[in-house]
């Protein structure tokens, strides 16, 4: 049945590649019949709005590169910096042809080409680099590494195009008018492919923009092989397209981004074991409801929690399930606590709830759940937990004298496992 299912996705996939071609062919040859011609000064808003959007991108995956290491986020970067750079000086040769009164020939702007081409072949070897060569832990080493694979490329791809006798031209009465614009998509869709088959492994925003992306641009030059001079309706709706895939790109940079960071603060708030707050977090919380219950008048209470006998669970059944036992408790604590609550774990088997607008008989209700439920959890080995309380003012009117009250009350409990424990262990046996 899988493989059914996987044999149907990839027929569908080749029937929307297909579709998709030959969608884009026929608006290709619709817009090579329009008498259309646009303004010089978009055609500049255009190539500054590119280049911008280079630099913001390739400054992000720096910032990236930073973070995480990303060695192909940092060939990226630098392939995008060239690239925007040769579209900002395309700005200003686009000006001296046009003031020079050449703007008329028949000649595919060479900037243009060594742009596409660089950042088509930049992006199929940072496939093939990431693929292929071991990664460094000295970022030193990396940006080397990026560096004398970009330097490559640019020299390779200009040594082709400036040292070439041929120069592009266009064919207004064949077929493809520009059929040098094939090479750069076909190189996209060389890369569209790689960034395709790296989804399977990663799955995030920038992936997907970037495959998208990719895909924006064969379309870019197959409708610029139907230009038949600058500035017709194929070579404006490409210019079009290679921006809005930058746009993209960097869109889909930005929301990843933001991914990480939502990430990075969960990891900072939380315990990486049990997902329950961590010890910085529970600090903050008791803080806020010290500042609280001094306003209102209201008191909260607070639960410390201990496992008991985690060092006989370790040594009997090993350690996993000793971080299984943890887990069960957090589990409980989770599920059982109200969504007012704050359930943390500040120690290897500590932990702790705050209970806001709570005094000493919930507190103490909220104990006895929270030991019955924990003792019918149906896992072995069977787990207790003593429990200690503290009410705020009443015990305490400070962090560290509710800790000791509450650490007091539950050593006492251990002394005496006679309480809410006993009340546990009977209720496991219903």
């Amino acid at each position: 049945m899988l493989n059914q299912i996987r044999a149907w996705g990839w027929r569908l996939r080749w029937f929307l590649g297909i579709a998709g071609a030959t969608g884009v062919l026929a608006i290709a040859v619709w817009l090579r019949h329009l008498p259309f011609t646009s303004e010089p000064i978009l055609y500049s808003y255009l190539q500054i709005v590119g280049s911008l959007l280079c630099f913001t991108y390739a400054a992000n995956a720096l910032v990236r590169f930073s973070g995480t290491h990303d060695r192909l986020m940092l060939i990226l970067a630098f392939g995008f910096v060239l690239s925007g750079a040769i579209e900002t000086a395309a700005t200003f040769s686009f000006y001296d042809t046009f003031a020079s009164g050449t703007f008329g020939h028949m000649h595919v702007p060479l900037v243009w080409m060594v742009s596409r081409t660089l950042l088509a072949l930049v992006l199929i070897t940072a496939l093939i680099v990431e693929r292929r060569v071991p990664n460094s832990r000295d970022p030193g080493r990396e940006i080397a590494v990026a560096l004398v694979v970009v330097v490559g490329v640019a020299y390779m791809t200009s040594a082709a195009y400036f040292g070439s006798p041929l120069e592009p031209v266009m064919h207004p009465k064949a077929l493809l008018s520009r059929p040098g614009d094939l090479l750069p998509a076909i190189l996209f869709a060389i890369a569209a492919i790689g960034f395709g088959r790296r989804l399977r492994r990663s799955v995030s925003p920038i992936d997907r923009a970037f495959c998208f992306a990719l895909w924006m641009n064969v379309a870019c030059h197959v409708l610029a092989t139907q230009s038949e001079r600058l500035l017709d309706a194929p070579f404006t709706v490409a210019q079009f397209l290679k921006v809005g895939s930058y746009a993209l790109v960097l869109g889909g940079a930005l929301v990843d981004n933001a991914r990480l960071f939502d990430q990075v603060r969960h990891l900072a708030v939380t315990d990486p074991l049990t997902g329950l707050s961590n010890y910085r977090t529970l600090i903050n919380v008791m803080e806020t409801e010290i500042h609280r219950s001094r306003r209102t008048g209201r008191s909260f209470a607070i639960l410390l929690l201990d496992l008991d006998g985690l060092k006989t669970i370790n040594d009997q059944h090993g350690h996993l399930v000793g971080s299984r036992a943890i887990c069960r408790l957090a589990s409980v604590l989770r599920i059982h606590s109200r969504s007012m609550d704050t359930a943390a774990r500040y120690g290897g088997d500590e932990f702790a709830v705050v209970l806001p607008e709570a005094g000493e008989e919930a507190a103490a209700s909220v104990s006895r759940r929270i030991c019955e439920r924990l003792a019918k959890d149906g896992e072995v080995p069977q787990v207790t937990v003593s429990v200690g309380s503290a009410v705020f003012p009443r015990d305490a009117e400070s962090i560290e004298g509710l800790f000791d009250a509450a650490d007091r009350a539950l050593y006492g409990m251990k002394r005496h496992p006679d309480g809410i424990r006993a009340l546990a262990r009977i209720a496991a046996c219903l």
